[in-house]
């Protein structure tokens, strides 16, 4: 099995291990077939998209202990569903991404152009 590849075609980097993110909650952006949401966008949420997120049906602020979910606050870093980047991107509150630690699958949906106007390691 090759090594999963970031958007830029280098190896993929942790997103984030505190909050521990993923789908596979390994901290890194992996997806495959299983991930339905591909959890594929490694971004530093902002207020702006966290109250996006949750009046779209997906509450990422409010603890939820009995999954082991703190509840993210601004600057934490989160895998999130490439679809939902999108929304917010289409609603203007997309927040910055780290262009190392996004899998690969992004370009699927969003041209890389895009998310480094969105990206916060620059390349």
């Amino acid at each position: 099995m090759t090594a999963p590849k970031n958007v830029l075609g280098g190896d993929l980097q942790v997103c984030s291990t505190a909050p521990m993110t993923g789908f596979f909650r390994s901290g890194c952006c992996e997806t495959d077939e299983r991930d339905h949401g591909v959890h594929a966008v490694c971004v530093q949420v902002t207020d702006p998209f966290l109250a996006f997120s949750k009046a779209e049906g997906n509450d990422l602020s409010t603890p939820a202990p009995q999954f082991g979910f703190p509840g993210l606050v601004a600057g934490d870093r989160w895998c999130v569903c490439l679809s939902r980047w999108v929304d917010a991107l289409r609603a203007g509150v997309a927040p910055p991404i780290l262009l190392a630690a996004t899998h690969e699958a992004a370009l699927e949906a969003v041209p890389l152009d895009v998310l480094q106007q969105h990206a916060l390691d620059v390349h």
